[in-house]
């Protein structure tokens, strides 16, 4: 598909068009927030200008960032720049048939008479590792100039060998002034408001927040508000036409703020930080997390940064997590919140996860040799002949319900795993530790 060709639409879809395809930039110099690509030498520069045969062609290129930051609107931008063909495959509808119909048709180009073939990539993300890979052998030789679009990390959701021949531009999310800029434009332009409508500081602002770094979702919900205050009969728009016509913030959240938001939760209750807690609970709350998973991120925080410091917190935060798939939301918000809480506000301690991790790296490297007889099993016919469970002493028949005994095999008999922390519970536990061991006479 010509994309060049596709974008140039009739003057009645233009008018049905919405108010943001009708703001999309068709020049450089109306590209707002992305200075730091468009730079003179820049590759993103590079593609964006008239190229003449003969010059070295600018490596491929993936631009990632956020929804409604531009990335669509380069790609449009450099299907009008000359010098070039310009194709474009959909990532949720293409398969490997099309991405190599699209390389044989640029390699008969470049080898007819030299002219490059720019290929766009929306959502590549998208792309299986079969589809990805099909581009590789054009990517490498250059018989196209890959441009792919994603809102997710490259790092996870793009195969390495096609990163690695790709330079990889980062979009920013749009700052208020930036967002104001393109709110203005839309206010004036004749391609969109054309002066009709004027808005209160108030509502500018407004917007502004809801709009959330997003320019697409800033102008339709700039054209909502228009709608509202149509139907009073005003020219105004106001603070409460903006947000009557978006019934929330539309939490932004994609694959990466899942795992960002994810993360920050998790450190803010290991942080000890209830608001910051609450906080990430309610982005992810507020865009849907399931919240079954956010119960299990609590359970594996109870033990991993509290373990023992506050040994009655993990059944709490599992009754939580029972209670959250019976109770179900919304009321279940409730519940995470308490349990989430309940983590913020222990002692910590993550000795019970440095414990099992030392002892693992142990088995890891060979050590640990056999079970030591008089620890082994002795309940079954011929134990006794290979001498297993001779010279264990019951515990029990000791007054101290502690008896000298070694447990670990030989060559791990001096190792020490659980070194508990003095802060809550744990400093009990120190204490009780240090006489167990007095009575045992193996530390």
């Amino acid at each position: 598909m010509d994309l060049f060709a596709a974008s140039e639409p009739t003057e009645a879809l233009q008018k049905a068009a919405p108010l943001a395809v009708k703001m999309r930039p068709d020049s450089i110099s109306e590209v707002v927030g992305q200075e730091h690509l468009l730079q003179d030498g820049q590759p993103l520069r590079r593609l964006l200008e008239p190229q003449g045969k003969g010059e070295v062609g600018v490596s491929s290129l993936i631009l990632w960032g956020p929804p409604g930051t531009g990335k669509t609107t380069l790609a449009y931008l450099v299907a009008k720049s000359s010098g070039r063909h310009f194709r474009e495959v959909s990532a949720v509808t293409s398969g490997v048939k099309e991405v190599r119909a699209v390389i044989d048709f640029a390699r008969a180009a470049l080898g007819k008479d030299g002219t490059e073939t720019i290929l766009f990539v929306d959502e590549v993300h998208r792309f299986s590792k079969a589809q990805q890979d099909a581009l590789l052998p054009a990517v490498e030789n250059r018989w196209v100039t890959l441009v792919a679009a994603t809102t997710e990390n490259p790092s996870f959701s793009v195969i390495s060998p096609l990163l690695s021949r790709s330079i990889l531009l980062t979009l920013r999310p749009l700052t208020p002034p930036a967002l104001g800029e393109v709110i203005d434009r839309a206010l004036t332009s004749t391609r969109g408001l054309g002066g009709k409508f004027s808005m209160t500081s108030s509502a500018k602002e407004t917007l502004v927040r809801l709009g959330g770094s997003d320019a697409r979702r800033t102008l339709t919900l700039l054209e909502a508000a228009t709608g509202l205050a149509t139907t009073n009969g005003r020219t105004e728009i106001t603070a409460e036409d903006v947000t009557c016509s978006a019934n929330q913030a539309l939490v932004r959240y994609d694959e990466d703020e899942h795992y960002d938001v994810t993360s920050a939760f998790i450190k803010s209750m290991r942080g000890s930080d209830p608001d910051a807690t609450v906080h990430y609970l309610a982005r992810m709350i507020e865009a849907g997390e399931d919240p079954r998973f956010i119960a299990r991120r609590i359970m594996i925080a109870a033990s991993e940064d509290v373990g023992l410091a506050d040994r009655g917190l993990l059944p709490v935060v599992v009754a939580a997590a029972q209670a959250v798939q019976l109770v179900g939301m919304p009321e279940a918000r409730i519940i995470l919140s308490q349990a989430a809480l309940a983590v913020a506000v222990a002692p910590k301690s993550n000795a019970a996860y440095k414990a099992i991790e030392r002892a693992l790296a142990d088995i890891r490297a060979g050590k640990g040799a056999v079970v030591p007889p008089h620890l082994r099993d002795a309940h079954y016919s011929g134990a006794k002949r290979l001498g297993h469970g001779q010279g264990y002493v019951y515990p029990h028949d000791a007054p101290t319900g502690v008896v000298p005994q070694q447990y670990l095999p030989d060559d791990l008999k001096d190792a020490s795993y659980y070194q508990p922390t003095s802060r809550g519970n744990e400093s009990h536990i120190q204490k009780t530790l240090s006489e167990l061991r007095k009575y045992s006479q193996m530390r």
